[in-house]
């Protein structure tokens, strides 16, 4: 038995190898890139939107397949497009990797997919029996591919799929960027709000811990909220950081819903600080409910969002300085 990482030179993919090596299994790495980040592991550059291409991926029966490729909006998301952008990779790329292992009889699928499928909170926390209204592209191709999972299930495949926050960790920034140079820089850090709203976050080693839960229990047929456990208010969050790091930058709440109009109309002339999906839901509580997660799973966040966020800082101060 091995393990099929697609997306493995991604943020999650190479921590993720990094454990399941470490406990000795056999991995095997699928990515776009034509050089692997590690090198010690099989690894095939595979297009995932080409299904000839994935014939050649060796899948065996009794494999699991971790799909983790994806395009995100940390990659340069074009303004024309955007639906093509995201569905041709995660919608129809995740179907092909589905019906290219089924073919050859491998029936186990772990799928990580978004919180991005919920849209705005409807109630907390926020369980996976939330109604599903993605605000844009993004979410709505995850959502897609959920429903192309559950038709899959019917098909024979045990598929696990997780819907994590926004994953923190070192090396990965994303919209974080903009926020530490405010904070490098000593200047005021602006909230979308009053910042009184909880803004929840997950570690990368608690997504991948999450991986090896799932693996442990033999894939259960399920959807899965991957998040920490009690996330703080943002301006707390942020004060903190400040605080931890030295800064002399000071927080300040704006109107949300003007900020949200501005965004949306700068937006709309592609000029984008934020897109939708994230700045949508920036002053709205948000917090996952990931009591089936720790129960089912026997799996537990180990890291809390303040920590996260100090951690990512400095990973950035770091890279900021060898830019230079």
């Amino acid at each position: 038995m091995k393990v099929i990482i697609f997306g493995g030179n991604g943020f999650v993919g190479r921590w993720l190898i990094k454990a399941l090596t470490e406990d000795g299994m056999n991995v095997f790495v699928c990515d776009l890139a034509n050089e692997p980040f590690e090198e010690k592991v099989p690894y095939l550059q595979v297009d995932i939107r080409d299904k000839a291409q994935l014939r050649k991926v060796p899948f065996c029966m009794d494999d699991i397949v971790v799909n983790l490729a994806a395009n995100q909006y940390h990659l340069k998301v074009p303004i024309k497009g955007r639906d093509e952008f995201f569905f041709d990779t995660n919608t129809k790329g995740a179907e092909n990797i589905m019906k290219a292992a089924l073919t050859e009889g491998c029936t186990k699928l772990i799928q990580f997919t978004t919180d991005m499928t919920y849209g705005k909170p409807q109630y907390l926390p926020v369980d996976t029996a939330h109604p599903q209204n993605p605000f844009g592209p993004y979410g709505q191709s995850k959502k897609a591919t959920e429903d192309i999972c559950r038709e899959y299930r019917k098909k024979g495949m045990r598929i696990t799929i997780f819907r994590p926050r926004m994953i923190n960790g070192p090396g990965r920034l994303g919209i974080l960027k903009k926020l530490f140079w405010l904070i490098k820089c000593n200047l005021p850090v602006p909230t979308i709000g009053n910042g009184r709203n909880c803004y929840q976050m997950i570690s990368v080693f608690d997504c991948v811990s999450a991986i090896r839960c799932a693996i442990d229990k033999g894939i259960p047929d399920k959807e899965y909220n991957l998040g920490s456990k009690s996330p703080p208010a943002i301006r707390d969050l942020l004060k903190n950081l400040i605080r931890e790091t030295g800064s002399h930058s000071i927080v300040v709440p704006t109107p949300g819903k003007l900020v949200k109009t501005v965004l949306g109309c700068m937006g709309a002339m592609g000029v984008e600080l934020m897109y939708k999906e994230q700045y949508m839901i920036a002053d709205e509580n948000y917090i996952l409910d990931i009591s089936e997660t720790e129960k089912e799973l026997e799996w537990e966040p180990q890291y809390a969002d303040s920590n996260m966020i100090v951690e990512a800082y400095r990973n950035y101060l770091m890279t900021y300085k060898q830019g230079d």
